[in-house]
């Protein structure tokens, strides 16, 4: 969006007023109703569900065929030319609602920006997505904290101190970083005591050794209500010796005036700082970047000033919609990283959905743990979701090994109150990366002397050897041995001919998520522009989205 409250790229909708912004909102809610099919599904249900049936049969028998490239560029908006009308205009009308996440010029909007690289020293510890959201972050927030002349910067969702510590060192407000786990707490300290003692030693170097040096404060709390924020207000700049503790509920004649900052914080916290703006004049700015929309909260039909997390806003409530967990999970979902994905790393993405949905649930003709494990199922058990971990690890060149992974209690089987039991079993993936190396290896050395890939994917037998390997793996983590019964060839192979389904549907189903997070953020907005218009309130995406996906501020300024 540029200043002017124009959506930029491909989006024909603005939200510079609450009128604009209500218009959008219904009209995505309009658009997505008749697909709610799609948001609400379950991948790991497609074939005890037979999702695919759901779908356009012209879409589903096109799609089939396309390359897995093509398929990645679906949540970014891209179609293809001989792809049927239908569903062209189903893909372009979503890009049209979603808001544009490429960057916007940060000088132009805002003039006085003095961004400058990280030393060593400030951004050790952090990758380069951190780094460059650390870097783009404080410089915004250290030019509008300099614009209203606010006396207290306060992190919110702080995790390690990153963003204070930058601001606190680099730029020389006074900080106070908030975090609900005391361990951060105290990595956030111990990180910005070894920071101050090498400016200070600089500075002892250059003659100016009777200098102070500003260092972000830290408090542990949960931030359960805006109360708890507003009552930062009473901080009043502290002495070097001051307890972080100790700010809390200071009594003093004056008041700070604060500017609330939050790099991705979590669910409900990024509205819980939104209605402390609104509810506390002493906070004089907002810059809020949200994350984590599966763990928000949410009640149909809320009264006002309910402390749920969607929806926040009266015109949003008015209009009776209720998302559900599934379409919040949706919502999380990155265009930007799929489309990034190499054609391997797709497939590979497409296949272990496909093991996971056959493992889980099979509704022909076997059921691996309805059949074979009965009495498994009624402990409702549950194994936490470690594939992005593992991608993560095994990005980074760390060997994985099922040993060590059954020897850590991160692991080990639990027993959850849930009646849902679709996600009864997550195996691990990390090592499915090094099976599928190894096979498409072999193919390529064989005999042929080339892939016999099956839709573009590794050949059936290998496929199956991984189908396999895969449910092993999970089987074990439920404590479970395989029985000789179990031919898990046969019951791949009876499953097979809809796998290959997996990657358009799971395409589709990923470009509706750019829509529903616009919607969840878009209702933030109306929330702050129904104030009334008290409030200088706008929202861009001020990070490439390549490197942070998570890229939409929502900024405000008291008038």
């Amino acid at each position: 969006m540029d200043e002017n409250g124009v959506a930029t790229g491909q989006c024909k909708y603005r939200c510079g007023t609450a009128a604009e912004t209500l218009q959008w909102i219904k009209a995505i809610i309009e658009f997505i109703q008749p697909y709610n099919f799609l948001i609400t599904a379950q991948v790991v249900n497609f074939f005890t569900d037979r999702l695919w049936e759901a779908l356009d049969k012209e879409w589903v028998d096109c799609l089939r065929n396309e390359p897995v490239q093509h398929l990645l560029l679906i949540p970014s908006g891209v179609v293809q030319d001989h792809w049927p009308a239908s569903l062209k205009q189903f893909i372009l009308t979503l890009r049209s609602l979603a808001f544009p996440r490429e960057q916007v010029n940060l000088q132009k909007l805002f003039p006085k920006l003095n961004m400058t690289s990280l030393s060593s020293v400030l951004s050790q510890g952090m990758n380069k997505k951190k780094r460059h959201e650390i870097e783009v972050l404080s410089a915004i927030v250290s030019s509008i904290t300099n614009e209203v002349g606010a006396e207290v910067i306060v992190d919110v969702g702080a995790g390690q101190g990153y963003l204070a510590q930058v601001l606190s060192f680099q730029y020389h407000h006074h900080v106070v970083a908030i975090d609900a786990c005391s361990h951060h707490g105290k990595v956030t300290e111990s990180r910005a005591e070894r920071i101050r003692k090498h400016y200070a030693a600089q500075m002892r170097k250059l003659g100016s050794g009777n200098g102070t040096i500003s260092t972000p404060r830290t408090i542990t709390c949960r931030v359960l209500s805006t109360d708890m924020l507003k009552s930062l207000a009473d901080i009043v700049p502290p002495a070097d010796d001051v307890k972080g503790a100790q700010l809390i509920n200071q009594d003093t004649e004056g008041k700070a005036s604060l500017v609330l900052a939050g790099l991705h914080a979590c669910g409900d916290l990024s509205v819980t700082m939104l209605k402390t703006f609104s509810e506390c004049k002493d906070a004089k700015a907002i810059i809020s970047i949200a994350c984590c929309y599966n763990l928000l909260s949410e009640e149909c039909f809320n009264s006002a000033g309910s402390q749920t997390g969607f929806p926040v806003s009266n015109g949003v409530r008015a209009t009776r919609i209720s998302l559900g967990k599934s379409s919040r999970d949706l919502a999380c979902q990155s265009a930007e990283r799929w489309s990034c994905l190499d054609k391997d790393a797709g497939l590979q993405n497409f296949d272990l959905h496909a093991f996971r949905a056959v493992f889980q649930k099979i509704s022909f003709p076997v059921k691996v743990l309805f059949k074979y494990y009965p009495g498994i199922i009624t402990s409702r058990p549950s194994v936490g979701r470690q594939g992005k971990a593992l991608r993560r690890k095994q990005q980074r060149g760390v060997p994985y090994s099922l040993e060590n992974a059954e020897g850590n209690k991160h692991f080990l089987l639990e027993t959850s109150k849930r009646t849902n039991i679709c996600n009864i079993m997550q195996p691990p993936e990390s090592r499915l990366y090094d099976d599928y190396n190894s096979a498409l290896n072999i193919n390529a050395n064989s005999d042929g002397g080339a892939c016999d890939l099956v839709n573009e994917g590794l050949a059936a037998p290998d496929k199956c050897t991984l189908f396999e390997k895969f449910s092993v793996s999970g089987l074990s983590r439920l404590g479970l041995e395989p029985l000789q019964e179990i031919d898990f060839h046969e019951i791949w192979s009876e499953s097979q001919p809809y796998a290959e389904l997996i990657g358009p549907y799971w395409s589709l189903r990923a470009a509706m998520g750019p829509v529903l997070e616009t919607l969840l953020l878009l209702d933030r907005l109306l929330f702050l522009q129904e104030q009334d218009g008290l409030l200088d309130v706008a929202m861009f995406p001020i990070f490439d989205p390549a490197l942070s996906p998570r890229n939409l501020a929502i900024i405000a300024r008291r008038t």
